[in-house]
């Protein structure tokens, strides 16, 4: 894995660059390191590890499958997410997740979120898809997402302004577009 830039060096999370508007003051962001790769693998198979329970393995079985996914995984977001920013989401510190965005002139792509277990269901990716979401409204930008199709969160997506644009097979492409404000012409 490439060595992280000099904190000078690194661009700011320009949805973080102000204080901001929906998540918690505990919460900070810090860029993806070689040395987060066990923390971001054990991520990994907390949050798929449901699925695996049908197949005939033993549980070390699944957790070396989990880890070669994984690994896959990681190695296709460096290569075809080549500038984005890929960052671990702490609490008070201690790291929960991970959050993964690439923006170019006409987009941000939600790349992927994830969270352990004790820390789902309590608002946080709420709290994180808004800010992006802030973000995008102020940049006039569309926000693009690839969802799993057996992915729990595609209602999740839906409930906030989501659509589905294309099914891509194992994937479904969804974008959220930014309200357009139309300002009256009151000149006479």
């Amino acid at each position: 894995m490439p060595e992280p830039m000099p904190e000078q060096a690194r661009p700011a999370w320009v949805a973080f660059q102000d204080p901001p508007k929906h998540l918690p003051a505990n919460l900070s962001f810090q860029a993806m390191t070689a040395a987060d790769m066990a923390f971001l693998c054990e991520l990994y198979r907390t949050t798929r590890w449901q699925e695996v329970q049908q197949a005939p393995w033993t549980d070390e079985q699944r957790t070396a499958f989990l880890a070669q996914q994984f690994n896959a995984q990681h190695e296709h977001y460096l290569t075809h997410y080549p500038h984005a920013q890929k960052l671990l989401i702490k609490q008070a510190e201690t790291p929960i997740g991970r959050i993964y965005v690439d923006r170019d002139e006409q987009s941000i792509c939600l790349i992927d979120v994830a969270l352990l277990p004790p820390h789902q269901q309590q608002g946080i990716g709420t709290a994180l898809l808004r800010e992006l979401l802030t973000e995008a409204q102020q940049q006039h930008k569309k926000v693009v997402i690839h969802v799993e199709n057996f992915n729990p969160a595609y209602q999740w997506y839906l409930r906030h302004g989501f659509e589905q644009v294309e099914d891509k097979g194992v994937y479904q492409y969804m974008e959220w577009h930014p309200t357009v404000v139309v300002q009256e012409n009151t000149a006479s």
